[in-house]
């Protein structure tokens, strides 16, 4: 598998309940890759409306941060879109990272 092949075959949608609203979420996340691993990935995950992860898939990509991300998103997943703006956040550890809601334009 190369550098910009996902690790997954098939993708979910989001569901609505009666109400129209959708109760579980899609989100992109992407990293700086602080401490040197070597490992430049983005994260897909899909969580409940508690903020559960019910599932996630992940695909590498060659530099870090939201720019890498979007370029290969769009490569490995072209049907996948940002819906919002990348947020930044820290983590306790003290990576960089970002999180961006999502949606698949053929749900």
């Amino acid at each position: 598998m190369d550098d910009t092949e996902s690790t997954h075959s098939s993708h979910g949608t989001d569901s609505t309940d009666s109400t129209g609203e959708t109760p579980y979420t899609t989100t992109l996340t992407c990293y700086n890759d602080t401490f040197g691993y070597g490992w430049r990935h983005v994260d897909l995950f899909v969580r409940d409306p508690q903020g559960r992860e019910l599932n996630w898939v992940h695909w590498q990509v060659p530099e870090d941060g939201p720019d890498a991300a979007d370029a290969v998103t769009a490569k490995v997943e072209p049907t996948l879109r940002r819906t919002s703006p990348w947020r930044h956040s820290v983590s306790e550890s003290g990576m960089d990272y970002w999180e961006a809601d999502a949606a698949w334009d053929d749900a």
